[in-house]
């Protein structure tokens, strides 16, 4: 087996080992993005020195027998996380000239666990997109059929991971956005509870939804990069002093037992009857297994997507309002007074769905609108949150879809925002309720000749990320298709 096709966990086994050095790893890696990069585009930013002194101060750390859970395993980072001395962009103009002065949470944890940095990945604009079309950068391609998107917002991330280029990356999820693109490219993705993963040095879209997490290629590499990156943090006022559980450790739990909730809202009108074949059959595997399969209804989830586009958009129009060319970021050329210096930089460093979603957010946060739209919004969040803690009553995780659909092709959906926000109808619940949830691959289906993957859904209670890795990593012992690779990248 390639050493590009290992996991994290056989990686850092192998390190231990000594099978390999990381700064072998390293080049081989930065080997792949450089000759097979260009045609996803998936990075912003190439790291290569950065990954080189990395690699050399883990082999060093490793030959004395030293060095954290991680060390010497490359990785990437999602575009929105801060970097001490590294461009951190958004993948926007309003940033594209923008050097982090500091590391984010995510970033100092990973590196103290010892991994390597290979680079900075592609992403929609602001986390704000479903098929990471709106970079500033160009769109990003998914390596199972580069005429398709790889989902967003990490796209970036998710086409990297599942092509090869990086063993595993980070990601954000604000309502969906590391599950789907992991849906789409036929990885694991896991956004964990709100609060569970510190959001400090990660730019903000929607800060009482967004939260960071990973791509992977399985549940155990999953478990292993959340153990390094969750926990308390002091300057994030939203991060949860709660201990951390060593979530490897719990992986082996039997599916015995489990109680698992088909979301029945999840299989209607608008499920690809392919896709929802493939999570059928996902299904019966846990049933043939030990667990018990029953029927849940969410009867509120169905108007998650109306509120979500009124929460989230309300909230980028508060955070992105500190881009205003005035402290960092873009600023237009010779701006006549303050105000057109506002006007022409914002006007000039935000792309059309940014300016979309702040238009949005003025809106129902506006006199008069705020009590019609926002409020009301934020009562139906609370009704879908009771319509998952009324499941959890009766079993252990809630499954279902992650998306309607497989991979759809570039531009398909760009001139039509409606058609685009409906494909993160089955995750935007779980960011409403603050709840972790985890993408799987499930299986393929055939379109336009093409093997297309799909992904499965489980959602569980609040920092129930344990059970949701243990399930995921029993179905990935009884399956092999997250060992997929696509053709010319295995």
């Amino acid at each position: 087996m390639s050493l590009h096709t290992l996991t994290v966990a056989e990686l850092a086994a192998g390190l231990r080992a000594r099978q390999f050095s990381s700064l072998e790893l390293t080049l081989h890696f930065l080997g792949r993005i450089e000759r097979l990069g260009p045609e996803l585009n998936a990075f912003v930013t190439v790291t290569a020195d950065r990954a080189l002194d990395d690699a050399r101060r883990a082999d060093e750390s490793l030959a004395k027998g030293e060095g954290g859970p991680l060390a010497g395993v490359p990785i990437a980072h999602k575009d929105i996380f801060c970097t001490d001395g590294i461009l951190t962009t958004c993948s926007s103009k309003m940033l594209s000239n923008f050097v982090a002065p500091y590391d984010a949470t995510v970033v100092e944890r990973w590196r103290a666990a010892g991994t390597v940095l290979l680079g900075k990945t592609n992403m929609d604009e602001f986390a704000m997109g479903s098929s990471n079309e709106t970079s500033f950068y160009g769109p990003v391609k998914n390596p199972w059929d580069p005429r398709r998107v790889p989902g967003g917002s990490s796209g970036g991330s998710a086409a990297a991971v599942a092509a090869c280029l990086a063993p595993a990356a980070s990601g954000t999820d604000t309502g969906g956005s590391i599950r789907q693109p992991a849906a789409l490219t036929n990885l694991t993705g896991l956004k964990p509870t709100y609060g569970r993963v510190s959001r400090y040095g990660m730019i903000a879209f929607a800060s009482s939804l967004d939260q960071g997490g990973m791509l992977t290629r399985s549940a155990e590499d999953a478990a292993l990069l959340l153990k390094a990156m969750a926990g308390f943090d002091p300057r994030d006022s939203t991060s949860v002093d709660a201990p951390v559980p060593d979530y490897g450790a719990e992986l082996a739990t039997p599916l015995e037992g489990l109680r698992v909730g088909i979301i029945r809202e999840f299989f209607g009108e608008g499920l690809d009857p392919a896709v929802g074949k493939r999570v059928q059959d996902a299904i019966e595997v846990l049933r043939a297994n030990g667990a018990s399969i029953v029927e849940v209804s969410l009867p509120a989830l169905p108007l998650s997507v109306p509120t979500y586009y009124v929460v989230a958009p309300a909230e980028c129009s508060s955070n992105l309002s500190r881009f205003d060319g005035v402290r960092f970021g873009h600023r237009c050329d010779s701006p006549r007074d303050l105000p057109d210096l506002y006007k022409r930089s914002r006007g000039e460093g935000f792309g059309d769905e940014v300016k979309r979603r702040i238009m949005t957010g003025t809106y129902v946060l506006s006199a008069g609108y705020y009590d019609a739209y926002y409020l009301k919004a934020q009562k139906v969040r609370q009704l879908i949150a009771a319509d998952f803690a009324r499941a959890f009553g009766e079993v252990d995780v809630v499954i279902g879809p992650t998306a309607p659909t497989a991979a759809f092709e570039l531009g398909a959906k760009t001139s039509d925002p409606i058609t685009m926000y409906l494909n993160d109808i089955y995750t935007i619940g779980a960011n409403l309720a603050g709840l972790p949830a985890i993408s799987i691959p499930c299986g393929f289906v055939q379109e336009g000749g093409k093997a297309l993957p799909v992904g499965l859904q489980l959602v569980g209670p609040h920092f129930a990320e344990s059970r949701l890795l243990s399930v995921s990593h029993q179905y990935q012992q009884l399956t092999d298709w997250h060992r997929r690779v696509p053709d010319g990248y295995a």
